[in-house]
């Protein structure tokens, strides 16, 4: 329930729905936003609600969501009920895309669908989903419209082959009637009776000829109109008078015949009027819906969940209107803080006037008849929202938003529908309680009032400046006192509700600001007594000492944060230390392992060489005893210990080792120093005295950077045939050095072999193994796209070496076409490789000019 009547226009939500209806892209959507009810029914207001959350989270996560073409036709679909009526062009093209918007729209919150284990399938936007349940598409309709109308939505030529034969008529004629006017109009001008910039004009669906009025007796024709200041008429010659009335009889039938396509379609459609009109809900829904999610992005409200109960506990709520007209000024709404709930179900709240205590009542009226209307709201994300089965209200003073007086009259009849209505659930929202009469009597006939709204257990916000009834929360369990605070020292409201404690009216102090004189200020003060002027200033006292306790307490608990912050980062800074320490230990245990086994391996060899030297016992045990000690020493180290014992150990072992090494090196150094040193020098001076000898015929030479060894079978200028394996191979010099003869013992099958070879050298069992595995492994195709012309013909060069060297006689190059550049280039290098017998494109089937086909001698 409702009440007053013109309970919207004293909250002002006759203005949100005015701003909702500049939102909606349609009168669908401002027909649902007329039809926005009150509702008491929880589960209804959370659905409204889930609607336009999900709606807000649908257009953040997608940008394909079909929002275009709400076109209302159902007034044009309604009217088709009759018969011998069918729809006009427009309307039919407007009906085509306003029915694929909503086929659309259901198709999409129809998709993504997750089936449960149980069968039940969940969507990902359950409630906008439930819109769709029950909506009829009409993709046949779609498709019949599309066989008659084009995409500029005209009916098509091919719509009939009647309507096709009567246009090629019309335009053949049109064709004709234009060249006979021009061929006319040229003569004219020739004869100076036209100027020589005119053209043809229509003229009553008429090409006409303009003409001055003095020679337009020289032209034999019909006069048909003349400009507005007389200077020109419009002449259609006699020559294409007939040709013109044939293109009006052409026009005529071509119209019967659209009417005729438009009218057996309109018969189609009339079955499915009820179907259509039906459909469009989806349309009127998602409009309003959309409307509400922009209203929402623009006071920043959001959609709180509604609990089946009434409260309110509110954080951060802001007026909308006062708001978005405040921005308009550079200002700022203040944000409200208020709760209502079971142990304070009536808030009275005093103040100074202008104080906000009337914008206070008005935003918690607003913004909870909003919130049952299915509006988001602008308040805290950390709010609690509930629902009441009544709002009932009585501001009518002149600080009302419409200027809307009321009498002392006014005033009981309201208090009066109040007192008989009210209930547990009713939220009861009135200014200046009690005010319109003698003070007196006015405060103990709203104290009463009071007293039977207490009874009923109703919710209320009241605001008032009476005393009686600031003294009447102290003895009535459920009442609480709020005060709008006021800045005693700049003299200024603050706009803020602070809920405990009654406010001060600041009537002298105000006064005494506005330049009351003082002497009227002190006799004032002398008639109202000195008994009330020291409790309204201990009533200041304390409002001033709660706001200075109540700033000591905000900043203690932000401290509190803080600290409670610091804490928390220090107890993770702490773990991920412990973390760590153990990781740490772990890999020292594991590299003191990995230690003992290499230290386990070493020693066991030495001791294995002793033996087999046949060293003496005494050694041996020595050996077996410092390995002994070495391992009791290690496994004291675990991760039991502490950094600085492990960090110790890991020293002591790794200097044990290092001398244990220290010792070995030196052993062996002086037994093989001066052997070594001789044969380095040998070997140093041999590999000089061979890297300057030039290749000869019968040398033993292997590729720079393989292991491979043959023998130089003949030189000719920068090539060398080689020999690797009993096979020929023509190579560069440069890409040849020597190498040693191998020093394998051969068996008698490999003698035989090298026997075989004759002249061409020993041939190892490397080199064998070599280019086997050469063969094994090497692809006829190479790829060299997207590499650069250096790149590629490096990387070529090596291909097409490897390929000589296993004796393929085939390969391919994958170039690409592009520009042909690198085609050419690679070609033009090919033509100077002797062992390239042929290159040519591969088929057409097989990649064609993209691929080169090489063969090799």
């Amino acid at each position: 329930m409702i009440y007053p009547n013109n309970f919207e226009r004293k909250l002002g939500f006759d203005e949100i729905r005015r701003l909702l209806k500049a939102r909606c892209q349609s009168t669908l959507g401002q027909e649902k936003v007329d039809e926005m009810a009150f509702s008491v029914d929880a589960d209804v207001v959370n659905e409204w609600l889930t609607q336009v959350r999900e709606f807000r989270r649908l257009t953040a996560e997608h940008d394909d969501f079909p929002m275009q073409y709400f076109f209302d036709v159902r007034e044009s679909i309604a009217r088709i009920r009759l018969e011998n009526t069918h729809l006009e062009e427009d309307e039919v093209w407007d009906l085509r895309r306003s029915l694929e918007t909503i086929a659309n729209i259901v198709r999409f919150l129809q998709r993504d669908g997750d089936e449960k284990p149980n069968g039940e399938v969940v969507y990902p936007y359950p409630a906008l989903y439930r819109l769709t349940d029950g909506v009829a598409t009409f993709p046949a309709m779609i498709r019949r419209i599309d066989s008659i109308l084009d995409k500029f939505g005209k009916v098509k030529d091919s719509a009939s082959m009647t309507l096709a034969g009567i246009r090629h008529d019309l335009e053949k004629t049109q064709g004709s009637i234009s060249r006979t006017l021009y061929t006319i109009l040229h003569a004219a001008q020739r004869d100076g009776l036209v100027d020589k910039d005119a053209a043809p004009a229509m003229r009553d669906g008429r090409l006409v000829i303009p003409v001055a009025p003095q020679v337009k007796r020289r032209i034999n024709g019909i006069v048909h109109d003349e400009s507005a200041t007389g200077k020109t008429v419009f002449i259609e010659p006699t020559e294409v008078v007939e040709a013109n009335n044939k293109v009006r009889q052409l026009e005529a039938e071509e119209r019967r015949e659209v009417i005729r396509i438009l009218t057996v379609f309109t018969d189609e459609v009339r079955p499915h009027v009820r179907e259509i009109i039906d459909s469009y809900q989806l349309l009127a829904m998602i409009d309003l819906i959309q409307a509400k999610a922009k209203w929402a992005e623009l006071t920043l409200a959001f959609e709180p969940t509604v609990k089946a109960e009434p409260v309110i506990d509110w954080i951060r709520a802001i007026h909308p209107l006062l708001q978005l007209s405040l921005e308009k000024k550079g200002g700022h709404v203040v944000p409200l803080d208020i709760m209502l709930n079971r142990a304070k179900r009536l808030l009275l709240i005093s103040g100074p006037n202008a104080g906000g205590k009337s914008v206070c009542l008005k935003t918690v009226g607003l913004l909870q008849y909003m919130l049952q209307c299915g509006l988001p709201v602008p308040i805290g994300d950390r709010s609690t929202a509930g629902i009441f089965e009544s709002i009932m209200i009585d501001i009518g003073d002149e600080q009302s938003i419409e200027n809307d007086l009321s009498t002392y009259s006014s005033h009981l009849m309201n208090m009066k529908q109040m007192m008989k209505q009210a209930g547990e659930r009713s939220l009861l929202l009135i200014d200046e309680f009690g005010s319109g009469t003698e003070p007196a009597i006015g405060g103990a006939i709203a104290e009463a009032m009071l007293k039977q709204f207490w009874k009923k257990r109703t919710f209320g916000v009241i605001t008032t400046h009476y005393q009686n009834l600031k003294h009447f929360a102290d003895d009535h369990e459920g009442v609480v006192n709020g005060a709008m605070l006021y800045d005693r020292h700049e003299m200024q409201a603050l706009f803020q509700l602070s809920i405990g404690q009654p406010g001060s009216s600041f009537a002298i102090e105000i006064a005494r600001k506005t330049g009351i004189p003082e002497e009227v200020i002190k006799d004032a003060s002398d008639i109202v007594g000195q008994d009330y002027i020291q409790s309204d200033k201990y009533l200041q006292d304390i409002v001033r000492d709660k706001r200075y306790w109540e700033g000591k307490r905000q900043t203690i608990h932000q401290h509190e944060k803080k600290l409670q912050a610091s804490g928390e980062r220090l107890e993770a800074a702490v773990e991920e230390i412990e973390a760590e320490r153990k990781a740490i230990l772990r890999k020292a245990r594991e590299q003191a392992e990995e230690l003992l086994r290499e230290s386990n391996k070493k020693i066991e060899n030495a001791i294995r060489e002793i033996r087999e030297a046949q060293a003496e016992k005494e050694r041996t045990r020595k050996i077996r005893e410092e390995l002994d000690t070495f391992k009791e020493e290690l496994a004291q180290v675990d991760t039991r210990a502490t950094d600085e014992a492990i960090a110790k150990k890991m020293r002591q072992i790794q200097e044990r080792k290092e001398r244990r090494e220290k010792r070995k090196a030196e052993k062996l150094s002086k037994k093989e120093e001066g052997g070594k040193r001789e044969d380095a020098a040998a070997v140093a001076s041999a590999q000089s005295s061979k890297a300057n000898i030039p290749l000869q015929k019968g040398d033993t030479v292997r590729i720079k950077g393989l292991t491979s060894v043959g023998v130089i079978d003949s030189i000719d200028g920068g090539k060398a045939v080689v020999v690797f394996g009993g096979m020929k191979t023509k190579m560069r010099l440069e890409r040849l050095e020597h190498a040693e003869k191998p020093k394998e013992q051969q068996t008698k099958a490999e003698e035989r072999n090298s026997n075989i070879a004759g002249s061409y050298g020993v041939v190892s069992k490397d080199t064998r193994n070599v280019i086997d595995n050469r063969k094994l492994n090497f692809k006829q195709d190479i790829d060299v796209r997207g590499m650069r012309g250096d790149e590629a013909i490096n990387a070529i060069t090596y291909f097409i070496d490897d390929a000589i060297l296993v004796g393929v006689s085939r390969v391919r190059i994958l170039h690409g076409t592009g520009t042909g550049i690198l085609r050419q280039l690679i070609r033009q290098y090919l033509g100077t490789i002797p062992n390239v017998s042929h290159y040519r494109d591969e088929h057409v089937q097989f990649g064609g000019a993209g691929i080169t086909v090489v063969d090799l001698e």
